[in-house]
């Protein structure tokens, strides 16, 4: 004897494997939400004439770079695109994992009083962004 299923118990099934797929794509794929902006990374260093702060910024076009010097702060704007690998036109890509940053992204920091702001320079090299900010000298 061959039982047909109601619609209301199809609908509850389909409920249901919603749920499920929900619950798997969020516990095994959370890591691939975008983000509106994202923050690089830094190091910053102490040397007896200047603070330099090596900013990570690798795959970010240098004239896409925003600094900007106001009183007692930088910011650093711009936006990275996201990484894809060369292929020809229409050519389907399944993306495996994806945890490089990219968009738009920016950073602040507060300059402490000793700092020349009039004389910042920032160089671009191998990915990183190297801000230099010379210290005032101490007057006796």
């Amino acid at each position: 004897m061959l039982n047909t299923a109601h619609r209301s118990d199809i609908d509850r099934l389909a409920a249901l494997m919603d749920g499920q797929l929900d619950r798997l794509l969020q516990t095994h794929f959370s890591q691939f939400a975008e983000t509106d902006a994202w923050s690089p990374a830094i190091n910053a260093y102490r040397r007896a004439e200047q603070i330099e702060v090596c900013v990570d910024l690798a795959g970010v076009e240098k004239d896409t770079i925003d600094i900007r010097v106001e009183p007692g702060r930088l910011t650093l704007r711009g936006v990275r695109h996201a990484p894809q690998p060369e292929c020809p036109p229409g050519e389907a890509i399944q993306i495996l994992a994806m945890e490089i940053n990219h968009g738009p992204f920016s950073r602040t920091f507060n300059l402490p009083q000793e700092i020349d702001s009039n004389h910042i320079t920032a160089e671009q090299n191998n990915g990183l962004l190297w801000i230099r900010m010379p210290i005032i000298p101490e007057q006796s």
